[in-house]
């Protein structure tokens, strides 16, 4: 069930390196960091062996060695003070920002880089190779934004928190959805895809982004991706060498902690 090929088309295999430098220039890391959270309060803020989550998480994307600049961008002064105190560089930014995409912008307008990568800050065990497919797929001229996608367990396939992606025969996504997709009217030859939540965009493109209303479907799935299919922004979806795993709960938050504990 979980084996198989991507949708369609072929991608370069993830590279076994540990550290590699990407040819682009400036090529930022941007961890969206906001104070508030409805299930976790201050999740950003919580203890994982001793460091807050958004430092686990920050020195996990540095530990890729593909970014030149690796900034938290935070609506609050404590997420600031723990990131600079850890030797992290942080930048403020406007409290009522939709989403973490807009945060990434608002960064973007301020540092010069030609690839910004959105990776969200309540990830701190993010994989350091799954960072560098993203960054490498911008060597390819024609991508202009990137993500990951992951085979889906059968156990979510209903799960509406975890979102699916299909894709083209170029690898570009067709669509994203809370439900699964292709439904399986024949399982034979049915291998679907989770979609990871990093990004990676050229500046132009990200800032274009931002700058268009929200379309029907992103409010109707909730799901912000949906507005660069609506205006045909092409969305390149990479599969990730390793799964991800996101603290959104208190139980999130420990199996999170007993992993590092126990050295993954």
């Amino acid at each position: 069930m979980n084996e198989g090929p991507t949708n369609s088309g072929s991608v370069p295999a993830a590279s076994s390196k540990t550290s590699e430098k990407s040819s682009l220039k400036g090529v930022v890391g941007v961890i969206p960091a906001r104070i508030a959270s409805t299930r976790l309060p201050n999740k950003m803020l919580a203890d994982i062996s001793g460091k807050p989550m958004v430092v686990r998480t920050a020195e996990a994307v540095l530990s890729s060695g593909v970014f030149e600049r690796v900034i938290v961008a935070t609506d609050h002064e404590d997420i600031s003070a723990v990131v600079q105190k850890a030797g992290f560089e942080s930048m403020m930014t406007d409290p009522e920002l939709p989403s973490g995409t807009a945060r990434v912008a608002q960064v973007a307008k301020k540092v010069m880089g030609d690839v910004f990568v959105n990776i969200q800050g309540d990830e701190p065990l993010i994989s350091a190779e799954n960072l560098r497919i993203v960054v490498r797929s911008f060597n390819y001229s024609k991508t202009i934004m990137a993500t990951l996608s992951f085979p889906l367990k059968e156990e979510d396939e209903q799960n509406p928190s975890v979102v699916k992606v299909v894709t083209d025969s170029k690898d570009n996504a067709l669509f994203f959805s809370r439900s699964l997709i292709p439904f399986p009217r024949n399982r034979e030859g049915f291998f679907p895809r989770k979609h990871l939540g990093v990004y990676g965009y050229r500046r132009e493109t990200l800032l274009h982004l931002v700058a268009l209303p929200a379309c029907p479907l992103e409010k109707i799935e909730s799901l912000e991706q949906l507005r660069a299919l609506f205006y045909n922004i092409s969305i390149r979806i990479l599969p990730a060498a390793n799964d991800s795993i996101g603290v959104d709960t208190p139980s999130d938050l420990e199996r999170v902690r007993a992993l590092i504990e126990g050295g993954k």
